[in-house]
């Protein structure tokens, strides 16, 4: 919920500067992510609080939800570091702090996901429509939320990027299937 909050918090801060720009907020990644897998984590809480396992489509949500998290940390902390016009601590929350926690969670919830490898590329769809209506945008109005997909820095640019980016998101989902995959500690009595 603290997530949601601080989301909603940055977003009225875009409307208070007089740019109440929906679309463009939540075209950022780390937004829509950040609040699609709070919600995510919302609804696994409750299922565990109800005492109910945690479905299969529910678990693979909560995967992608880290895999991209993990993805939004490594691109700005590495890529964009200290950019955008969010308060700071606003930014080291949706970075840095929630992607490890969600990470922590993934590694040591006894009711984590435990998926198939071969559900491993459930992680592309939600990221690849992201990429195509970014794309599109930038094509016909020119938005795009971060500098390094601006179509006039050329194909080249734009592809090796794209590509390094998705085999980034591969790479973290493969950590996310071997955290959920480990072996679960039998509880203390």
């Amino acid at each position: 919920m603290g997530v949601l909050g601080v989301v909603l918090f940055a977003y009225g801060l875009r409307i208070a500067a007089d740019d109440p720009g929906f679309f463009d907020f939540f075209g950022y990644f780390t937004n829509q992510t950040s609040s699609l897998t709070a919600l995510v984590l919302i609804a696994v809480g409750a299922r565990g609080a109800a005492d109910r396992t945690v479905p299969v489509g529910l678990a693979l949500a909560w995967a992608i939800g880290a895999a991209c998290l993990i993805v939004v940390a490594v691109v700005y902390n590495g890529l964009v570091p200290g950019t955008g016009s969010a308060p700071p601590w606003v930014s080291a929350v949706l970075h840095l702090v929630f992607p490890l926690l969600v990470v922590v969670d993934i590694a040591t919830a006894p009711d984590r996901p435990r998926l198939a490898w071969r559900h491993l590329w459930w992680v592309l769809p939600y990221p690849l429509a992201w990429v195509a209506v970014v794309l599109a945008r930038g094509a016909t109005d020119g938005w795009v939320p971060y500098g390094f997909l601006l179509p006039e820095r050329g194909l080249a640019s734009l592809v090796l990027h794209v590509v390094g980016i998705l085999a980034l998101l591969l790479l973290a989902a493969t950590a996310v299937w071997a955290l959920g995959r480990r072996p679960r500690r039998a509880p203390s009595s």
